[in-house]
């Protein structure tokens, strides 16, 4: 079995000077997690503390991939941010139950609410698409 590099993608777009939507499509495993977690890390570099993580497109996410989440997670939480996903994926949400990580992620199944979130409940969320 090979991975196809060319089915994973991955798009940021800002919300506000410390808040963004990063948009995933495709497969995030071993080849792709790399460019993954290098985008989600420079991010935070950049002040980006409050971060929505879309996966809607995200079809399969691997151990691998995981683990940039829980990094990314951490480097977000360490900065004083906050981090939601957006996940309506059965297989994918599967796979955060079966290792007990929804209980360390906030999830949500569409984007609003997960913007809302990392941004504060008050706070305006015109910047979505």
């Amino acid at each position: 079995m090979s991975f196809d590099e060319s089915r994973f993608s991955i798009t940021e777009q800002a919300l506000d000077a410390s808040t963004s939507v990063f948009s995933v499509a495709g497969e995030i495993h071993v080849t792709t997690a790399p460019q993954f977690g290098a985008v989600l890390t420079e991010a935070v570099a950049r002040g980006r503390t409050s971060m929505v993580i879309d996966l809607t497109a995200v079809g399969f996410i691997d151990s691998t991939g995981l683990s940039v989440l829980l990094t990314a997670l951490r480097g977000v939480t360490r900065a004083g941010g906050r981090m939601a996903l957006v996940c309506s994926n059965p297989t994918v949400l599967r796979l955060f139950e079966i290792t007990r990580l929804d209980a360390t992620f906030a999830i949500h199944a569409e984007l609003e609410p997960a913007c809302q979130a990392v941004q504060g409940a008050g706070s305006s969320t015109s910047g979505i698409p």
